[in-house]
């Protein structure tokens, strides 16, 4: 008898464990169908449009398409058309299709620094019309890391040589050689300089005391008189 209850406790209690394990299963299922059916758009209503690129800088499919800041999408496929361009096709939601013009843009970017790739559409000009099912979207190329590294290796390289450039300028007028340097570095052109105006000094005091001098003088005097009085009139 006891051997019979045990028995049927330990049956029951498989079923149990047998059924929490069977719920719990299928509430997964559906949470991992829930999650990928929202990733994919599946549960929304939704338009496709394409964009052709040179050069998709890593974009894979199932990155998130972006407009005004939010996401609005997904990159449903990426095809290599020719050896030069990629068609991009996108799944957005059509909510945001009465924003997206026939001159909208789209363009790839990150998320943050060091994020995953994304397509950024941009809104086009109000009063176009809308972007269809199926429309082929303008793009924008965009700026790989490979050409700010080109760039930055560029501008670094000429700053080194412009910072060559003074510093060769530097010796040669620390050296007095060239004009500059002669003129900076000659101490006895300084000396011409200090004398010459000296000599322009004394030559200013000279002329004041001749004139001085010459206002004094009994035939000078009245035409001295005469400008000085002059002068008043003017004031």
């Amino acid at each position: 008898m006891e051997k019979t209850i045990k028995k049927t406790a330990d049956g029951k209690s498989a079923k149990i464990k047998l059924g929490i394990f069977v719920s719990t299963s299928i509430v997964l299922l559906i949470a991992g169908i829930y999650l990928i059916g929202e990733k994919k758009q599946l549960f929304n209503n939704t338009f496709l449009i394409s964009g052709v690129f040179k050069d998709i800088s890593g974009l894979q499919v199932g990155n998130n398409v972006r407009f005004s800041g939010i996401n609005v999408g997904i990159v449903d496929d990426i095809a290599q058309i020719t050896d030069s361009t990629v068609r991009v096709d996108m799944i957005i939601d059509k909510s945001s299709q009465k924003f997206m013009k026939k001159n909208a843009k789209a363009i790839i970017g990150s998320d943050g620094l060091m994020g995953n790739k994304i397509v950024t559409i941009t809104p086009g000009t109000p009063g176009k019309k809308e972007l269809a099912d199926g429309d082929h979207i303008e793009t924008v190329q965009p700026i790989s890391m490979d050409d700010i590294l080109a760039n930055l290796k560029v501008t670094t390289e000429n700053s080194a040589a412009i910072t060559g450039d003074i510093a060769a300028i530097s010796a040669e007028v620390r050296a007095g050689r060239g004009t500059l340097g002669k003129l900076l570095m000659d101490s006895a052109l300084a000396q011409n300089v200090d004398e010459t105006i000296i000599n322009i000094k004394q030559g200013a005091g000279g002329f004041k005391q001749n004139m001085n001098a010459a206002s004094k003088n009994v035939l000078l005097r009245g035409f001295f008189k005469k400008k000085k009085d002059k002068d008043k009139k003017k004031k």
